[in-house]
């Protein structure tokens, strides 16, 4: 059951290359702003991406977030993308946290789901709901 929001962030695809045709795999890293539990952050995160026969993507990645207060979160998640109009990407998946922080411990223990989009100019947004 999705319980409370407790992020979303906008940026854009920073890089993207070409890892395999055979499967098709692609690597992208973006960077993006916005906010975790209310507080401020910026980040940056790489995936890996690779298509498969159904024409769906599988996507694995992890990235870091520092906050307004340069206290650190981690992350590692994978989720199921689809090709949409012009390029677009949508993905749907689950995300999972570390950090040291004391004001945001409870990331520690909690896995969230979470929706990514890229769109056709490379502009990314995203929002993440804690899994209860």
């Amino acid at each position: 059951m999705l319980g409370e929001q407790i992020g979303e962030a906008t940026g854009k695809r920073i890089v993207r290359r070409i890892l395999s045709t055979e499967p098709p795999q692609a690597e992208v890293t973006f960077e993006d702003i916005g906010t975790m539990l209310g507080v401020g952050i910026s980040q940056t995160g790489t995936y890996t991406a690779v298509v498969r026969a159904d024409g769906t993507m599988f996507g694995d990645g992890n990235g870091m977030m520092i906050t307004v207060d340069g206290e650190m979160i981690l992350w590692k998640g994978s989720g199921i993308g689809r090709f949409g109009a012009g390029g677009s990407v949508s993905y749907r998946g689950m995300i999972y946290y570390q950090t040291a922080s004391q004001k945001l411990a409870r990331l520690n223990s909690m896995c969230g789901a979470f929706e990514f989009n890229v769109d056709a100019d490379g502009g990314t947004s995203g929002k993440i709901w804690e899994w209860k």
